[in-house]
């Protein structure tokens, strides 16, 4: 077990502005948490530690970090915090970190690798190019237990090593196919040790296509608007048009099988109460980095086709963002 005793060891991989929220919170846990990323926030992480403005104060926690995960040996829980987009490059590089009895939680944007490979589900077996192109996630981690995790609190990188909290401290998680199990408790109990809520759903699949609903609208938007959410969700014009958006997400989780328990209106109105909020996409384009968009936008378009349901709306936004990346050559 971990390095302080039968203390759990859990890595998570991506520690960017929810992987370091994450480790921050989780460092009063008990549990031996370590993190993986790169680049001037991992140099500003292992000089400083992890620093986390939240609730008008910071703190802050001294983590194992490195950006060789061969060097943090076998973990019981890996937590995958990336950019979707960025998940394929990199999944064989978590090889190290996995052994017969660690358990995966995906907790990234848009729709997992094993989504389609719950027993029962409509189109069983499904291996999306939007998502996991040429199965490679699945090659690489489909034997593991997983379990999913929505991200749910609003959090952004002001500096390297530096994190703000903007709101949230939800990550409810689920068994693919909704059994309960002690590896799910152990992972609630963690989550909620580190002071974060977690509640245990059920049904993961469709906490995750309501997540995605508002994914798919607000994160493109933000792009070419510029716009944080609050204006986004609230504006008329724009929340009109995340409204089709949703609509049409809404319609293709319909044929999946995904109904959804909250009504669109209230899902836009609980995105404006966020605030000032910066999506992620947008944030990225700021900050000239590869845009999360075929995870995010193409997944539905993608799926719309599998299951004849059109998408007129998304296609537009999607060919704008698509284009809007390509300018800046943000691909």
């Amino acid at each position: 077990m971990g390095a302080r005793g039968n203390a759990l060891k859990v890595c998570i991989f991506g520690a960017g502005a929810i992987g370091g929220f994450l480790g921050v919170q989780l460092a009063s846990s008990g549990a031996d948490v370590s993190l993986v990323a790169r680049g001037a926030h991992l140099a500003a992480m292992r000089a400083h530690g992890v620093r986390l403005l939240i609730d008008g104060e910071e703190r802050s926690a001294r983590l194992p970090c490195t950006d060789a995960p061969e060097e943090l040996g076998v973990q019981d829980y890996l937590i995958i915090a990336l950019k979707a987009h960025s998940i394929p490059d990199v999944v064989e590089s978590m090889a190290p970190l996995v052994g017969s009895d660690t358990t995966i939680v995906t907790a990234s944007n848009g729709i997992p690798y094993w989504y389609f490979h719950v027993p029962g589900v409509p189109h069983f077996g499904t291996t999306l190019n939007s998502v996991d192109p040429e199965g490679r996630q699945w090659d690489a981690l489909g034997s593991q237990p997983v379990i999913g995790c929505v991200v749910l609190p609003a959090t952004e990188i002001v500096a390297p090593g530096v994190v703000q909290h903007e709101h949230g401290r939800r990550f409810p998680i689920g068994e693919p196919g909704g059994s309960r199990s002690p590896r799910i408790d152990a992972l609630r109990d963690l989550l909620v040790a580190g002071g974060l809520e977690a509640p245990i759903r059920d049904d993961i699949r469709e906490e995750i296509w309501l997540k995605l609903c508002g994914n798919v609208c607000f994160n493109p938007v933000s792009a070419l608007t510029l716009a944080t959410l609050d204006r986004i969700a609230g504006e008329p014009e724009t929340r009109a048009l995340c409204r089709a958006m949703m609509e049409e997400a809404r319609l293709v989780g319909e044929r999946l099988g995904v109904r959804l328990r909250v009504d669109l209106a209230r899902r836009l109105d609980g995105a404006a109460a966020v605030g000032a909020h910066r999506m992620s996409m947008l944030q990225d384009l700021l900050h000239e980095r590869s845009l999360e968009i075929e995870p995010l936008v193409g997944v539905v378009q993608e799926l719309g086709r599998l299951t004849d349901t059109p998408t007129p709306t998304i296609d537009v936004v999607l060919a704008l963002v698509r284009q809007r990346a390509a300018v800046a050559k943000l691909h």
